[in-house]
């Protein structure tokens, strides 16, 4: 490794109803709620051509997740062998970014309103990508 510090600054944070993330869904397929997704001013510019209907994908910081963990057992079932976490979707890893595949529902302002988010209220949003989904 090289050391190489590199910054991420969040564009945004998380509005849900889900504030315990020991009680959230695992994905956001599994029962997550609407959520918003609220973005700093600077970059409102930057939500041009976002519309409802659209799949996106939203990277988050996992702001409350362990960073030590290198291994898990898939799902916290502790049945299943453990597993390296880059071979799961444990949000406790060296750095955890959170990958959420979310349908636009609304656009407000600097504001999304979205389905299937499984993100807990205050989560840093780090970025959005639109879904492609064979589109080159």
């Amino acid at each position: 490794m090289t050391g190489t510090e590199h910054l991420l600054r969040p564009v945004g944070r998380v509005e849900s109803p889900l504030t315990d993330p020991a009680a959230a869904p695992k994905q956001g397929d599994e029962g997550a709620p609407e959520a918003w997704l609220v973005f700093d001013a600077a970059y409102a510019r930057a939500l041009d051509g976002l519309r409802p209907g659209a799949d996106v994908l939203v990277l988050t910081w996992l702001d409350r997740a362990r960073r030590d963990v290198l291994a898990v057992h898939p799902r916290g079932d502790v049945s299943r062998p453990e597993t390296g976490v880059f071979a799961t979707r444990s949000p406790h890893r060296p750095n955890p970014v959170g990958l959420h595949r979310v349908r636009v529902l609304a656009v407000d302002g600097v504001r999304l309103r979205v389905a299937d988010l499984e993100a807990v209220d205050g989560t840093p949003v780090l970025d959005v990508k639109p879904v492609l989904d064979g589109e080159r």
